[in-house]
């Protein structure tokens, strides 16, 4: 069967899975979104492979692949039916060589109808990391720590705006907090394959609303070239009173683990000075979210505003967190300013 171009492999039969057949250690560093792990080698075995390689020759190491291969054939053949009862599959390794051609002669050995990728997961990587010079129409929103920023896109979300959800995503809410109640962030790579598969689904010429951000989400990097382009789009800020936003960060944190918050204050101790994060952890000792939420919002307001001198921003007031009726001003005032035909105009320019 002819080796498949990477969009053609990606629009593949939906009922193929796409099989990775790299090393374990290779598949948990960044692998393509959806993609099931079937290893040819275990990590040990693929370093083996490797060292004879450099330091014997290319027939050796072939030959010791064969030998740690040979034993394990059947096995392969019944996880690869376990993971496609309908005997269909994508195949893929680094580059589309030696590992995907092998296991794709075993496969259709026993049946199956394989689909390989011409130039393996590297041309994967070639294509994700293009994504993010794409030039894109964005829109902005930010606003201080609390204003309910990602309850807002995902109610214009839900009114069928495009949106961009980094934080999402990244597994992580930004701040100090942003990893509590959450699963553990991707690893760089994996961001940013899913992020590419992301920008992908959206459309190209209409707005994407995504938030304002800083360079890193938690331990994760947005890509230069999507951030710099964050950077210059239309930005809309709601501007929420600071006691609603007290408000409802206390509501929200005061569901969390108690340890978990004095662990996230602990972590930006130097930036709150020594009195605030005594106070803030007594606060959280005697359970006045309220109070702990004022003394770190100090820190982040004061950053955040900051961030925004010498932006232009069109700020959006509201004495609510309410998403439904912040969507509502958010779209209102991005109307009204022109904004959605702007954002589309920059990226032409940008992009001629």
């Amino acid at each position: 069967m002819p080796r498949l171009s990477l969009p053609e492999f990606l629009q593949g039969p939906e009922n193929a899975p796409i099989l990775d057949v790299r090393a374990p250690i290779e598949y948990a560093q960044g692998h393509i979104p959806g993609a099931l792990s079937l290893p040819l080698f275990t990590d040990e075995e693929r370093a083996r492979i490797g060292t004879t390689y450099k330091q014997v020759s290319q027939d050796k190491a072939v030959l010791l692949g064969l030998d740690l291969f040979g034993p394990k054939m059947s096995e392969m053949v019944r996880a690869a039916g376990k993971l496609a009862p309908g005997k269909e599959v994508r195949l893929h390794c680094w580059r589309g060589g030696m590992r995907s051609g092998t296991v794709q002669w075993l496969l259709e050995l026993a049946g199956f109808k394989v689909h390989l990728l011409n130039k393996g997961y590297k041309d994967y990587r070639h294509w994700a990391l293009a994504q993010f010079a794409e030039p894109r129409p964005l829109l902005v929103l930010g606003g201080l720590t609390g204003s309910g920023k990602t309850d807002v896109l995902h109610e214009l979300a839900r009114r069928q705006e495009p949106l961009l959800d980094l934080e999402g995503l990244a597994h992580h809410k930004g701040s100090a907090f942003g990893s509590i109640g959450l699963p553990p962030q991707p690893t760089q790579e994996q961001f940013e394959n899913n992020l590419a598969a992301a920008l992908g689904q959206l459309p190209v010429r209409n707005p994407v609303w995504v938030e304002d951000e800083s360079r890193t989400i938690g331990g994760i990097h947005i890509p230069t070239p999507l951030f710099e382009q964050m950077s210059t789009a239309p930005l809309v800020v709601l501007e929420i009173p600071r006691e609603v936003r007290v408000r409802k960060l206390a509501a929200e944190y005061g569901r969390e683990d108690a340890g978990a918050l004095a662990t996230s204050i602990l972590r930006i101790r130097k930036r709150l000075g020594g009195l605030a994060t005594k106070e803030a952890l007594a606060a959280i000792a005697e359970d006045d979210m309220e109070k702990m939420v004022s003394l770190v919002l100090d820190y982040y307001d004061k950053t955040y505003s900051h961030g925004l001198e010498g932006r232009h921003a069109l700020r959006v007031p509201s004495d609510t967190c309410d998403a439904a009726v912040n969507a509502n001003l958010v779209l209102r005032a991005a109307r009204q300013a022109n904004l959605f035909s702007k954002s589309s105009s920059s990226t032409a320019t940008h992009g001629a």
